[in-house]
């Protein structure tokens, strides 16, 4: 396939994009949706970069700064394993405030006092933000990751990987190149990560096909994504002004169009905070496999207006799940099948 061809895939009919991209994940995962027990931790919202689509770090539209010490970020993750969380999921701003050992302390203090749990922890674009500021290599910082107890990456920070754009939505940030880079050096090491692209904003279809053909490229190189998660953008309290919301049938064709292009990449993510929990669940007929999890607490997308900022309890998304005719699957945080509901 080449990106002409998908282009002229997503400009095709919703129904035929979906039908494909269907079967491709029946062929995959069958009748399965996976979720996990998770919690989202954020320690601070206190930012260097400067991102127009960002609700969440503190700007004049959201004039309320924080930073957790790590004793309370430790109560907050000893209060979710509690609840049942096997997964933290630890995104911060990048706070030039609190000195580059508070990170790794951080991860440190939450694996001692929670061993067992998965800590998914620090993007990309926090990694390159901890290297530029402290003059490290992308090598150093994800080795001290390592050390620190953190065991997979998330996604985040990809946004759209064409620089032009990059420049206006989010200049100063990590390059694509340098996204790219980073997570090809943490798939060395063993590692697993996923990938994002942020989509709905001022970027265009063929932006779109160029992001997933980098992620595909990478993956066929590496084989270490575990999961690519399409972000929709969320329209409230941030700088980017008439900004039309993209409307379902844009956010299926998207998601459709990552199944069929990304077929290496073994899972795609519905993210219910962002994309609301029915629209996510309509989106396992279009190539969507997963639906995230509990989160039990979320702040990113709930600044920029989603309604996820409490979560789902298991038994409410269990339900869903089976109400909606698939099988619920929890799974680890490397898709490790722990239990198989109805």
């Amino acid at each position: 396939m080449t990106q002409s061809d998908a282009l002229a895939l997503f400009e095709s009919d919703l129904f035929s994009l979906g039908q494909t991209a269907d079967r491709i994940r029946r062929s995959q995962h069958e009748h399965k949706v996976f979720f996990n027990l998770n919690r989202h931790l954020n320690p601070t919202n206190v930012c260097a970069d400067y991102c127009r689509f960002c609700g969440f770090s503190v700007h004049r539209k959201n004039p309320n700064p924080y930073t957790l010490s790590i004793e309370e970020a430790v109560a907050q993750a000893r209060q979710a394993h509690d609840a049942g969380a096997k997964e933290l999921h630890v995104v911060s701003a990048h706070n030039q405030e609190v000195g580059l050992a508070w990170y790794f302390d951080l991860f440190k203090a939450i694996k001692a006092a929670c061993p067992d749990i998965h800590l998914k922890a620090m993007t990309a674009a926090e990694v390159e933000f901890l290297a530029r500021t402290y003059d490290l290599s992308f090598d150093q910082v994800l080795d001290r990751m390592i050390e620190s107890g953190v065991d997979s990456m998330p996604g985040g920070g990809a946004e759209i990987f064409d620089e032009s754009i990059r420049h206006y939505l989010c200049k100063g940030k990590v390059s694509s190149a340098d996204w790219l880079t980073i997570h090809e050096k943490w798939h060395a090491r063993g590692r697993k990560s996923n990938a994002t692209m942020l989509f709905g904003h001022v970027e265009d279809p063929i932006h779109r096909v160029d992001h997933l053909f980098r992620l595909a490229e990478l993956q066929a190189k590496t084989g270490g994504f575990n999961a690519f998660i399409p972000l929709l953008y969320l329209t409230k309290n941030n700088f980017l002004t008439g900004i039309k919301p993209a409307g379902a049938e844009e956010i299926l064709k998207t998601i459709a169009l990552s199944r069929i292009v990304l077929e290496g990449i073994p899972h795609i993510k519905a993210y219910w905070a962002m994309l609301g929990i029915n629209l996510a669940l309509v989106a396992q007929h279009f190539g969507a496999d997963d639906i995230d999890g509990t989160i039990q607490r979320e702040s990113i997308a709930s600044a920029a207006g989603a309604k996820s900022a409490a979560g789902l309890d298991q038994k409410s998304l269990i339900d869903l799940i089976l109400n909606a005719g698939f099988v619920p699957v929890e799974r680890d945080s490397l898709y490790n099948e722990l239990k198989v509901y109805g």
